[in-house]
């Protein structure tokens, strides 16, 4: 296992963020990283198959969350997911291919995932290894409008509200329906510390749909979603791209989520984002990955140190990207991201 700091994961430093307080010391905040990165902080290799995978898999995550200095590591809670068709994936994906319904008739012959039929041991293996101080963020199999998307293509579901409303609701309640059972089952686990509403709204300028549909289709969900965490006092925070300034306030207020994740220079850096948000929500990361990419490491690092200073005292921050660690991220970029955090 790959040797970064000599600190303990304490997961209250996390609740501490969550609070918008201010925790004990520097905290990191990712929604996931990489295989090839997995595989170094661990020190070995993931397995792509055989009958205890998905087990074998987590632990290493497990372990190379702990090696970079998290205090969670993030994982799925079982094997649940919305089928559609495969998707062309090159830099980057279309949000008009691999739809399956487009009427009623394909609704009714689409097979929906009951998520009381899927294996979620996997949680329970974890308590087994999971490190003192550290717990599971559980994050969901897409989102609610993620996955009505993935359904029904982004040009047809903006028509299809319009011209058949009843259809485009019935999608998004089974769809919504289903993720907050998800996370109603995962919830109680002892090795799950908090939960990850991980879902897509918007593009640079604006979100998908419009704010009145958002707030009809998708934002009740979210609340549900939010309401199962609250009901256990465990904190729920939002993974969402885009431009969500008009509906920010309906995060915050109305869904209650205790923190934001996933921030873009081109729309919002994450400094104006804290001054503008931070507080009345917890804002995770931010540290735009176009960024972490394309500067100096000594950029990167200072950038960072500089986002805790502004932090400190104040609460409310983790430090980490805007949005994960892909592949293309170099990894001595990433390292000199959150050695901000380490060496603090």
């Amino acid at each position: 296992m790959m040797k970064l700091h000599d600190r303990k994961p304490d997961i209250e430093n996390l609740y501490k963020v969550f609070r918008r307080e201010a925790p004990a010391r520097p905290t990191l905040f990712e929604l996931f990283l990489n295989r090839p990165l997995y595989e170094r902080l661990a020190g070995r290799e993931l397995v792509d198959g055989g009958p205890d995978f998905a087990v074998r898999n987590q632990r290493l995550m497990i372990d190379a969350f702990a090696a970079a200095g998290y205090d969670y590591a993030t994982t799925h809670a079982s094997e649940m997911g919305f089928n559609a068709e495969p998707r062309n994936r090159k830099d980057t994906i279309s949000l008009n291919e691999g739809f399956v319904i487009t009427d009623e008739a394909s609704y009714e012959a689409y097979v929906w995932p009951e998520p009381e039929n899927c294996d979620y041991s996997r949680l329970d293996d974890a308590e087994k290894y999971l490190p003192d101080g550290m717990k599971l963020m559980v994050m969901g199999p897409g989102g609610v409008l993620e996955n009505a998307i993935s359904l029904t293509g982004y040009d047809n579901l903006c028509y299809m509200i319009y011209e058949n409303h009843d259809l485009a609701k019935a999608i998004f309640d089974n769809v919504g329906r289903r993720l907050v059972k998800y996370y109603e089952i995962a919830a109680p686990y002892p090795a799950v510390g908090f939960i990850m509403s991980n879902d897509d709204w918007g593009f640079k300028n604006q979100t998908f749909l419009s704010p009145e549909h958002m707030r009809e289709f998708v934002l009740p969900w979210h609340k549900k979603i939010v309401d199962v965490a609250h009901a256990r006092n465990m904190p729920v925070t939002l993974h969402s791209c885009g431009n969500l300034d008009c509906v920010m306030d309906d995060v915050i207020d109305y869904c209650g989520f205790d923190a934001k994740h996933s921030f873009e220079d081109v729309i919002l850096p994450v400094e104006d984002a804290y001054e503008k948000w931070g507080g009345r929500i917890a804002i995770l990361g931010g540290i735009d990955v176009d960024f972490v990419i394309k500067r100096p490491d000594s950029d990167i690092t200072e950038r960072s140190r500089a986002m805790l200073k502004r932090a400190e005292g104040r609460g409310g921050y983790a430090l980490g990207t805007g949005n994960s660690v892909p592949e293309y991220v170099p990894q001595d970029k990433y390292f000199a991201m959150i050695k901000a955090a380490l060496e603090y």
